[in-house]
């Protein structure tokens, strides 16, 4: 990548050695039975992982295989502790830490012409980059996140895309990498399509936990030019791993629509396909995603944050072709069960409302927590096609979490799933293992050289925060360019009371930045 800095980080990050061979022993496993499709809770049970992957699940009193080799089995004493799949994030922009809380009030649209890619790229170098994808990531293995496409739209140059993927490889995360095709300043999509050949002879991903993919945002903007045409042609000449694209519509525009790659003959192709957000998604729309096969990432916090809307998921019945992303986790929480317990309150909510308005009383609960922690998991892996990730059964990816059963916010648990989704927070968790190795080990992670990880971050994002404290708020007071829609400014809660406040001008919003 051309860095000394960025080299220097590279060279502290050596896996932690450990037996190829790791025993679970004792826990309560949040296993998924192939059988039934569903999700099969093991009391006293045991997981047993050669290499990468589980061999097996294991009731009490049955009796384990031995290791491979005449090896020994490393034995993790789990009694009453909970172990569950790995969480997996089907829509994030990984290298956006250095922005942590520097947007906490902001809506989409400023978003769009102060904190994404169209704006970064003038900014932010490819150390930068690598940073921050990659204290991004462990912030995610940290929180239980073992897999995520990556909507990797920090490819605004040959040093930036490369940056990203190699963050990515060092991370030890599971990484579908979506390098963007986009028409940013200076570097054209033409010299992108080159750039991502390069990359794919260049930056090795075979033997690692990354997976090429790719992203696209402008279907709807030149359906049938040339470069649309050439980003589908490359896609399939790769055979990459999902193709994915932000679906907003309605006054957003951003139509990259299953209805549109339907028409393009796009939809029903071998290669995955996931739509972010779904926002002004239609009836139409979701019936082609039960006949193709396709998935919505739904990213429950930043539709509410930022004001996408995504009331289509709940009320067209799509939430069996849906799972669970984070976005821009720069702006809120990172990990999937906040993702998986908003979402999951949201639509309770939401459908609850539906009878109340006609004077009606609900007397059922209309969402489970096991369809809430199937959403952050299963569904993951069914979006990206993969059966093998997102549960734990004999065969499956060893990407396994164990959270601590006796933490303050988990002790009395007796439903492994509801205290998952609804009690638990990343410091509840002790172990996280992606592909049988050791991500996070006893409450911390196994990064060889995490705080030299935060030195770098911090000297990163203290640079970024600098510049971007220097750089004008843009006006938005006339139509968003993308659309033309006009600008109208939705009504503002102020809890100030009293006449000092008042005089004061201060309305609770305090200070941008601080």
């Amino acid at each position: 990548m051309g860095s000394s800095k960025t080299a220097a980080i590279l060279s502290t990050f050596v896996a932690a050695a450990q037996a190829s061979s790791v025993l679970l022993s004792g826990g309560t496993v949040i296993a998924f039975d192939q059988a039934s499709q569903s999700l099969n809770v093991v009391r006293d049970g045991s997981v047993l992982i050669e290499d990468d992957r589980i061999a097996g699940v294991y009731e009490k009193g049955t009796t384990i295989p031995a290791a491979k080799d005449n090896a020994t089995h490393e034995v993790v004493d789990c009694a009453g502790k909970i172990i569950s799949p790995g969480f997996i994030d089907t829509h994030r922009h990984g290298w956006q830490t250095g922005f942590k809380t520097i947007a906490s009030n902001t809506s989409l649209a400023e978003y769009f012409v102060r904190f994404g890619e169209f704006v970064a790229g003038d900014h932010l170098t490819a150390d930068d980059v690598y940073i921050g994808q990659l204290a991004g990531l462990y912030e995610a293995l940290n929180a239980g996140t073992t897999t995520s496409l990556d909507h990797a739209h920090h490819t605004w140059s040959n040093a930036t895309s490369r940056a990203g993927l190699q963050a990515s490889v060092d991370s030890g995360a599971r990484v579908f990498w979506a390098y963007a095709f986009h028409n940013v300043t200076d570097f054209s999509v033409p010299e992108q399509i080159a750039d991502f050949r390069g990359l794919m002879r260049d930056v090795p991903t075979k033997d690692t936990l990354v997976t090429p993919a790719m992203a696209y945002d402008s279907f709807y903007a030149n359906p049938y030019g040339q470069e649309t045409r050439d980003v589908m042609a490359l896609a399939r000449e790769y055979n990459i791993s999902a193709m994915t694209a932000h679906y907003l519509g309605g006054p957003w525009a951003t139509n990259n629509s299953p209805e549109l790659l339907h028409e393009l003959g796009f939809l029903n192709d071998s290669i995955p396909v996931v739509f972010s957000h779904g926002s002004f998604m239609t009836e139409k729309d979701a019936e082609l995603l039960h006949s193709c096969n396709q998935y919505l990432a739904n990213t429950p916090e930043s539709e509410m944050h930022y004001g996408h809307s995504h009331e289509p998921s709940i009320h067209f019945g799509v939430q069996d072709q849906m799972a669970l992303g984070v976005d821009t986790f720069f702006t809120y929480s990172t990990d999937m069960a906040t993702q998986a317990r908003i979402w999951l309150q949201h639509a309770r909510y939401a459908l609850y409302y539906d009878v109340l308005k006609q004077g009606a009383i609900p007397p059922n609960d209309p969402m489970s927590v096991n369809q809430a922690f199937l959403l952050a998991t299963r569904a993951g892996g069914q979006a990206l096609r993969r059966d093998d990730i997102g549960i734990i059964a004999p065969g499956a990816v060893a990407d396994v979490l164990v959270y601590d059963g006796r933490s303050p916010s988990l002790l009395g648990w007796v439903d492994p799933v509801a205290a998952v989704v609804l009690h638990a927070n990343a410091g509840d968790l002790e172990h996280v293992l992606v592909g049988g190795k050791f991500a996070k080990r006893d409450g911390k992670l196994t990064a060889a050289n995490y705080a030299k990880v935060q030195d770098t971050l911090l000297e990163s994002a203290a640079r970024i925060q600098a510049t971007w404290r220097e750089l004008p708020v843009p006006a938005m007071d006339t139509t968003f360019t993308t659309s033309g829609a006009p600008y109208v400014r939705a009504e503002e809660v102020n809890i100030m009371k009293g006449v000092a406040a008042a005089a004061a001008g201060n309305d609770g919003y305090g200070h941008k930045f601080d």
